[in-house]
């Protein structure tokens, strides 16, 4: 009889299921709005920077590299960073388009 109406009172007490689940819900929200969402964000601007790329434009690589872009192919991209030195690169690799002038002044 003890047991039967202590299980009886707790039963009574026990909130609904969805309920227990609310804040799992609230922390993956939260995850998808401070870390997801930025990133997808950030990818998206990364890709129009790559698929904008042209002959001309200064940019700085991953690694540090910094030069003028002098052919534009299907993956690669040719980067001119010294006067007559040409090396090939991968065009992901490319980080940042600086303005114009930008290596003049270094």
């Amino acid at each position: 009889m003890f047991i039967a109406s202590a299980y009886a009172a707790d039963a009574a007490q026990a909130a609904p299921d969805w309920t227990s689940f609310l804040p799992l819900i609230i922390i993956f929200v939260l995850f998808w709005f401070m870390l997801i969402r930025p990133q997808m964000k950030q990818a998206k601007e990364q890709r129009k920077l790559i698929e904008a790329l042209q002959k001309g434009d200064e940019v700085t690589t991953s690694s540090g590299i910094v030069g003028r872009i002098t052919k534009v192919a299907e993956g690669y991209v040719s980067l001119e960073i010294a006067p007559e030195t040409v090396i090939t690169i991968q065009k992901h690799t490319v980080q940042t388009l600086l303005p114009k002038g930008t290596i003049k002044s270094l």
